[in-house]
């Protein structure tokens, strides 16, 4: 891989994820990636998935390059809106910065801003939100209308089926740690 440059986003970001999905270890191509990644000028032509997926594999293959976290960063507080980022990109996003211990406040109140401003959060799926409040509650971003929409939206559920055992407490963990007093989302649960 001595020529990143003929990578596309996709390219890069599809082979760091799939060395950190095959927990396949190689330090060296996680350090080129990330010096690519850095050196370029800017990022606009990566989509948010790739974007997501390059975060995700860093951290999953615990290669730590902060550097490489902050260019995303950078980027995604810049973009005008985040009307691209899917639910999942959001929220692994947001993980992604909080399991790296990099607490971006812009990012994630950026993140949490859009979060709130959607019409409903029928699109995220139950992990995507224990991830999101999670995140903002481990980097110690206090966001209290995202918990409070989050909580709202979990409340108005006919039933926490879609919610497995580790989400439920991940979620209430998250409330918890964010010091949010919401006590209609303990009754639910």
């Amino acid at each position: 891989l001595d020529n990143l440059g003929t990578f596309k986003p996709q390219g890069l970001a599809n082979i760091v994820w799939a060395f950190a999905k095959m927990e396949a270890s190689h330090p060296p191509l996680f350090e080129k990636v990330a010096y690519h990644i850095v050196a370029l000028d800017q990022l606009r032509a990566f989509k948010p998935q790739e974007l997501t997926n390059i975060v995700w594999a860093f951290v999953k293959a615990e290669a730590s390059h902060p550097a490489v976290l902050d260019k995303v960063a950078d980027h995604i507080v810049a973009l005008d809106h985040l009307g691209t980022f899917n639910p999942q990109d959001l929220a692994n996003t947001v993980w992604a910065f909080a399991k790296m211990e990099v607490s971006n406040a812009p990012l994630f109140e950026k993140v949490a801003d859009h979060t709130v401003a959607l019409d409903n959060l029928g699109t995220f799926k139950p992990q995507g939100l224990a991830n999101t409040v999670w995140a903002l509650a481990t980097a110690e971003v206090s966001h209290p209308p995202l918990f409070k929409k989050v909580a709202d939206h979990i409340i108005a559920l006919d039933n926490l089926g879609g919610f497995n055992p580790q989400t439920l407490a991940n979620t209430l963990w998250a409330f918890a740690k964010a010091d949010i007093s919401h006590p209609a989302i303990f009754e639910k649960v």
